[in-house]
């Protein structure tokens, strides 16, 4: 089946035909790094990271790119409010973010192109921008002239009537037209800045995704990404700079991945319900985080609370205990059994089934349904009088895919090492046998303490977590 993604442009799903065949070109809008990410920021990260793992899944080359805004208006505030150089602090947040990302299972981009590595590049841009006149100098300042570009509000489906109802110009703003929007910022006092044609300045927020996503991947790219927030009026902007300068369609595909609410409340530091993916993550596991983020499409609003997380950590728990049950039964089972035809069958049913929900617009809600219906079909395999190899190996082998597809690690972090827990059951087992119950007794406290429960079977003792 052909995957098909709902493009924000056409409001509708359309099949998935890359520029070159066999290859992605795919631009995800990064973070303005001044501060921790939030779990709002958290989501997209999570949401195309698992698209891309899913591409790649498919048999796609995927260039996977993503920047950093490392110099923006509330970058400058921050510095300036702690007294700290711009580079410092961004180089500072940079590497918190890749700590916050790897926690949550997300890859680096192929590329993460910033900002300040492609002044130059913006200033060449702009330059050509102002030569086919859709942009002007005034004042040390360079604005796009939005109504000279045929279908600006395309994306957003809005009418330059209608976007012109409450656009005003800022005072200090040297505007033809309030819906004019900057390509270029004079310098204020103090601020950083970088000399061009214009005076010294630095580059309006819009200009630089076009820029670097030319740069890095070319004219025409085939997923343009971010959140519902960014469509408009930044990936419409994106648009209208791109398509002028390149006089090329700039993306074939837009996706955006809904809000991200706060026990049903919109997250904001006024209402004092703002988290940071560092600060969460010291609390729970950072899997349960992505696994909950999965749980809803992405393209609907999703809803965190103390007891969806409660919910999400029992429910991850429960797919990891299915594969360490597999593991364990691995371990012990000899090649006997009978009827494996048929449960191979239905290991390939369920493996389709994900992959018909992730073919339908990347939809990890019912995808993470299909794993859940291969754990209980393995729970019920288990029950089996004879187990076969080929069939928990067909388990195991498909678990491992699906969910590094999601992104999801059914080893649980800082737990106690398998092989650790195997040598102190064999201890235990042997204190039995010498009837030293009280070491015996001993090291299943210790291990209880650990989280493993002990379970004795026809097979011998067997253990999982708790």
């Amino acid at each position: 089946m052909t995957i098909q993604i709902f493009n924000t442009l056409t409001r509708k799903k359309e099949p998935f035909v890359p520029i070159e065949e066999g290859k992605v070109k795919m631009y995800v809008c990064g973070p303005t790094v001044y501060n921790y990410i939030h779990i709002g920021n958290a989501r997209p990260v999570i949401v195309y990271d698992t698209v891309r793992n899913y591409l790649e899944y498919k048999g796609y080359d995927v260039h996977f790119v993503s920047n950093f805004t490392d110099v923006d208006d509330k970058i400058i505030k921050a510095a300036n409010e702690i007294g700290e150089e711009v580079g410092e602090l961004t180089e500072r947040f940079i590497a918190a973010y890749f700590a916050d990302i790897e926690a949550l299972g997300c890859r680096h981009a192929d590329d993460h192109p910033r900002v300040t590595d492609h002044i130059r590049d913006i200033i060449d841009f702009i330059g050509v921008l102002i030569d086919k006149g859709y942009a002007y100098e005034s004042g040390g300042d360079v604005y796009y002239r939005t109504r000279k570009f045929d279908g600006y509000g395309k994306l957003s489906q809005q009418s330059i009537d209608e976007l012109k109802v409450g656009a005003r110009i800022q005072p200090g703003e040297k505007k033809e037209d309030a819906l004019d929007f900057a390509l270029w910022k004079a310098a204020k006092p103090g601020e950083i800045s970088w000399e061009s044609p214009w005076g010294a300045g630095r580059p309006g927020w819009h200009i630089e995704c076009s820029v670097m996503a030319r740069e890095v991947l070319g004219d025409t790219i085939d997923i343009h990404a971010g959140g519902q927030d960014l469509t408009f009026p930044h990936h419409e902007n994106e648009i209208a700079q791109s398509e002028a300068h390149n006089d090329k369609t700039f993306a074939n595909y837009w996706m955006h991945n809904g809000y991200v609410n706060i026990d049903n409340e919109k997250m904001s530091k006024s209402l004092g319900n703002f988290i940071t993916v560092h600060d969460i993550r010291q609390k729970i596991d950072p899997q349960v985080l992505r696994y909950f983020m999965l749980t809803v499409h992405y393209r609907n609003p999703i809803n965190f609370s103390s007891e969806v997380i409660a919910d999400a950590e029992n429910a991850l728990e429960r797919l990891r205990t299915a594969y360490r049950n597999l593991m364990f039964r691995l371990e012990q089972t000899a090649d006997n059994g009978d009827q494996a035809d048929i449960w191979l069958h239905k290991v390939r049913e369920a493996q389709k089934a994900f992959e018909d929900a992730m073919d339908d617009d990347f939809n990890t809600a019912n995808a993470v349904a299909a794993l859940f219906d291969l754990a209980r079909l393995s729970n019920t395999y288990l029950n089996e009088k004879n187990t076969q190899k080929d069939v928990l190996q067909a388990f195991l082998g498909a678990f491992g895919k699906l969910a590094g597809v999601l992104g999801i690690s059914l080893e649980t972090a800082d737990e106690l090492p398998g092989e650790e827990v195997d040598a102190l059951i064999a201890e235990r087992e042997e204190a039995r046998k010498n009837r030293d119950f009280k070491r015996a007794d001993e090291i299943r406290d210790h291990l209880l303490s650990q989280g493993i429960i002990l379970e004795d079977t026809r097979q011998g003792v067997r253990w999982k977590r708790g």
